[in-house]
Parts: structure tokens; C-alpha cells; sequence
């Protein structure tokens, strides 16, 4: 606890590790989140999520989860996907099932077809989040991932796929026609604007328990042109003037504490 007894806070309140409680739902996070749950709910398939670096994907992954019956829903959320095919294709077997995993690629496909089977045999949904996927790199993975997508029963998905990843996915997903022809819907995230990066700042204050307003207007303002609205930066700019005005012994945090801190910061 170094500035937190200071301001008034239960806890840090820009850290920057995904932590939902601090998701800020903003005018795009929420249509990115509406556009996501139709495609798992709606039983579409395939949606791909971008969004440049910091954005919030990653909370925004973690609201999906919460907002999906847990009741209903049986999810494979990879995190790492530098994987080879049968890696991923075991890694997605292990998360939907408690049952052995093969390791011979055709056991492991007719055991994945059988987990996605019973799942629906028990009024269960199959729901495969691939996080990170801009990372990878061999062509023959996407491919894989698009196969996922042939598992059908009665004209129905046996399994809905999201991919989420920078900017970069998005091309990748294009030059593959066949994978890019499965995506039923998409959506970019770029940084909050002005008036959003005001209110996620006074959001995360709030959950931290801040009792009063400790950022100025103008040291908001400035703190929106630095960071161009990405939650990452914003973060790293919030945190590092909170420890500025604690050394300080500041009663808020204005334009002048911001502008020290942006000059000791690389952003």
C-alpha cells in the first residue's frame, strides 16, 4: 500500500491487470458486447473481436463470460494460442471435458466431436473463445479453427467460435476466404473518446472508493490528449500522477501534476 491510505482508496484503482470489477462499459464496449453475446446466443458461428493495443479486449472478454449463463454454457477460453494444431485442438478438449485426451489427432477430433455432442444432448451450448489470436502465425491454425465451425447437428452450430486479437486479425481473418466467409459478426475497438475517458477515469476512482473528485478538468482533458483514449495508457498516466501527488502531499491531481508525469513516462 504505498499511495492508496493517502487518497482514500480501498484499493488501487488503475492498475492495469484485467480485473472486471472495473469494467467500464462504454458506448462501443457495450455494442461490442451486444454484438458478441447475439453471435454465442444467436448460435451464428463464428465473431471476431479487434482492437488495438490496451483497448479493454480483454475485460471485455471477461464481461462476455459473465454474461453468459453459466447454466448453459460450456466455454474453452485459450489465452496463449501459439500453439501447433493438435496442441489447440487438445487444449480445447481439455477445458469442455474431464475425460483423458488423446493424442493421436483423429482420437482427439472424434473426441472433441463427442464432447460437442453430449453437450447438446444435455441442453448445453459449446462456446470456444480464442484470445490473443492475432499471435497466430501458421496459416494451417486457422484452418483448423474453421473446422470447428463444420461441427453441425440439425442445421445448428455444435459450437460458437470468437476470436479476439489486434488489429492485425482482421487481415489474417480476410486472407483466409473460407474462415472469413464463417465470421457472422465483427467489431473494432478503438480508444474511448473525451467525454468516455472522463467518466472510465471517474469510474475506476468510484470503484476504488474515492470520496471526493481528485482529477481536475483541465488534468482530465490533458490526460485524454496523451493517451488517445486507450485505457492502458490512461491507466499508466492515473497511476503514475496519484504517486506524483502523493509525494507531494497534493490534495488533487492537476494539470501541472500531469504534465510532470507524462514527461517521466514513455508512452
Amino acid at each position: 500500500m504505498v499511495y492508496e491510505k493517502f487518497w482514500g482508496f480501498s484499493e488501487k484503482p488503475f492498475e492495469n491487470t484485467p480485473d472486471h470489477k472495473f469494467f467500464f462499459n462504454s458506448r462501443q464496449h457495450e455494442e461490442g458486447l451486444a454484438r458478441m453475446l447475439y453471435v454465442i446466443r444467436e448460435g451464428k458461428g463464428a465473431g471476431l473481436l479487434t482492437g488495438i493495443y490496451g483497448c479493454g479486449k480483454t475485460l471485455l472478454s471477461q464481461a462476455i463470460l459473465k454474461e453468459i449463463e453459466q447454466d448453459i454454457y460450456k466455454v474453452a477460453v485459450i489465452t496463449n494460442p501459439r500453439l501447433d494444431d493438435i496442441e489447440l485442438l487438445r487444449m480445447i478438449v481439455y477445458y469442455l471435458s474431464v475425460q483423458r485426451i488423446p493424442t493421436r489427432k483423429a482420437d482427439i477430433l472424434i473426441a472433441l466431436e463427442q464432447v460437442l455432442k453430449n453437450n447438446a444432448a444435455d441442453g448445453k451450448r459449446t462456446v470456444v473463445i480464442i484470445d490473443e489470436a492475432h499471435a497466430i502465425e501458421d496459416k494451417n491454425i486457422f484452418e483448423e479453427i474453421r473446422l470447428l465451425l463444420n461441427y453441425q447437428q440439425d442445421n445448428k452450430f455444435l459450437l460458437n467460435l470468437l476470436l479476439i486479437g489486434q488489429p492485425e486479425l482482421k487481415e489474417n481473418v480476410e486472407n483466409i476466404k473460407q474462415l472469413n466467409q464463417r465470421i457472422a459478426m465483427g467489431f473494432h475497438l478503438e480508444g474511448l473518446s473525451r467525454e468516455d475517458t472522463k467518466n472510465y477515469i471517474i469510474h475506476r476512482l468510484n470503484i476504488a472508493q474515492a470520496s471526493k473528485q481528485i482529477f481536475t478538468d483541465e488534468s482530465l482533458s490533458l490526460i485524454y490528449d496523451r493517451s488517445g483514449g486507450i485505457p492502458r495508457r490512461i491507466n499508466l498516466i492515473c497511476d503514475s500522477a496519484l504517486l506524483t501527488g502523493f509525494g507531494k502531499e497534493a490534495r488533487i491531481i492537476d494539470k501541472e501534476i500531469v504534465i510532470e508525469t507524462i514527461q517521466s513516462l514513455t508512452l
